[in-house]
């Protein structure tokens, strides 16, 4: 198996499913290159709906160099609200074209503000905010610019289909965005908020520089890291690391570590959480490339998940209501299920009701969890950090078709699943290029 980039292997995945060089080159040029258009799956009431009844204003928006969080942030201060009556299902990059919905609660159509690159469109009304499970998919179109090797796709592609038993496909790794590109740490404040380390936590986010952010960012790190001297660190901190200074204004003012971190939004602070636990699954994805086991069908003791019947066309997603367990009998009879795309094999993502696998599926995931010190029990927690768990289709099938002038990726993907898990295995670059 062919090694991934080191860091790649501090976010737990640890090979490529394919051994073939990459193409090289670039992405992102500009972001017109990276575009991202929600698969939606959820559903709106008229504009002219009773305000009372459907309180939530829906809009579309497609965005340059916005990142979701900046916007909604940009949106809500626009229009004097608070940024946490601005919903939305998923996440999107900045350096990229993005079109996504937005739920406001308690705003009026004609109360649109204008948002500098931003084309926002009133779509309906809700009677509730957006949440995750409302996005049913992404559609991305990616550019891949100067690549050194575009003769490459050919054989990542068979050997990514060798790999899955039929179409290309690669393992459902969560992606290095997830962590944090330049500093993954994320699923490093996750542990520690598990591990019930509020300081370890805190000195995660505000302290361990890297060599790949700048300078002044790194030299306010080491400071705050060295003197534990809360005043003088924002003397030090850049304005644009906002969350960090927040952080320090809570300790300075004489806040506990914990108050330091929950001064996040609530958002975040679930995505710590959610970061540790998909660092849990990118390792259990990795022993399972290591001993070898497939992911296109399942092995005895595998939990199996059949696909949600109602998905939206074009993409396909497991159903946590119809759960099998895979015995040595059952084994033919599932893996015709998954060839067919009516069943997925699955990992768990650990919260406070996972029941493992069993035979060694199982014992992949409770090795895992017993090297990070963790157990089911310790997601059992306060607030926004509380988690209980869910599974997680092991194999993502990108139904991908590839231009060659330039060389261009289309695909589709379910919520929750990464593009750049797509690309590394095609260009095999560092995932600073990603």
């Amino acid at each position: 198996m062919r090694e991934a980039h080191e860091l790649e292997r501090a976010v737990g995945m640890e090979y490529y499913a394919s051994d073939a060089d990459g193409t090289g080159g670039r992405l992102r040029d500009s972001p017109e290159d990276f575009r991202v258009t929600e698969i939606e799956d959820f559903d709106t009431q008229p504009v002219d709906a009773d305000a009372g009844d459907y309180p939530w204003l829906v809009v579309r928006a497609t965005l340059l160099r916005w990142d979701t969080n900046d916007f909604a942030r940009a949106f809500a201060n626009a229009v004097g609200m608070s940024r946490e009556r601005v919903t939305w299902a998923g996440t999107k990059d900045r350096h990229a074209v993005t079109t996504q919905l937005f739920a406001v609660r308690d705003l009026d159509p004609e109360q649109v503000p204008e948002i500098a690159d931003a084309d926002v469109e009133v779509v309906g009304r809700a009677g509730r905010g957006l949440q995750f499970g409302d996005l049913a998919g992404n559609e991305f179109r990616i550019v891949v610019r100067d690549p050194e090797r575009p003769e490459q796709v050919d054989e990542i592609s068979a050997e990514l289909a060798e790999f899955a038993g039929g179409d290309p496909a690669v393992p459902n790794f969560f992606g290095q965005q997830r962590f944090g590109s330049k500093r993954p740490i994320t699923h490093e404040v996750g542990l520690a908020i598990l591990r019930d380390d509020w300081e370890g936590a805190a000195m995660a986010y505000l302290g361990r520089p890297t060599e790949h952010e700048p300078e002044d960012s790194q030299r306010a790190r080491e400071y705050v890291e060295e003197t534990r001297d809360w005043t003088g660190a924002l003397e030090e901190f850049p304005q644009r690391l906002r969350y960090e200074r927040t952080m320090l204004h809570e300790l300075a003012d004489g806040g506990s570590f914990r108050d330091a971190v929950e001064t996040f939004p609530s958002n975040l602070q679930r995505l710590f959480v959610n970061a540790a636990q998909s660092y849990a699954f990118n390792l259990m994805l990795s022993e399972r490339l290591e001993r070898g086991l497939p992911f296109h069908e399942p092995v005895a003791g595998d939990v199996v998940w059949f696909a949600e019947a109602d998905a939206p066309e074009g993409v396909a997603r497991p159903d946590p209501s119809r759960e099998q367990r895979v015995t040595e009998s059952r084994v033919d009879v599932m893996a015709r299920h998954c060839e067919r795309g009516r069943a997925f094999v699955t990992a768990p993502l650990v919260g406070t009701e996972t029941e493992f696998a069993d035979g060694e599926p199982g014992d992949i995931e409770r090795s895992v969890l017993s090297d990070l010190d963790l157990a089911p029990g310790d997601f059992d927690l306060p607030g926004d950090f509380d988690s209980q768990g869910t599974r997680r289709a092991v194999l993502l099938r990108p139904d991908l078709a590839v231009e060659r002038d330039p060389l261009t990726f289309e695909f589709a993907l379910p919520s929750g699943s990464y593009a750049t898990v797509v690309l590394r295995e095609y260009l095999k670059p560092s995932p600073l290029e990603l």
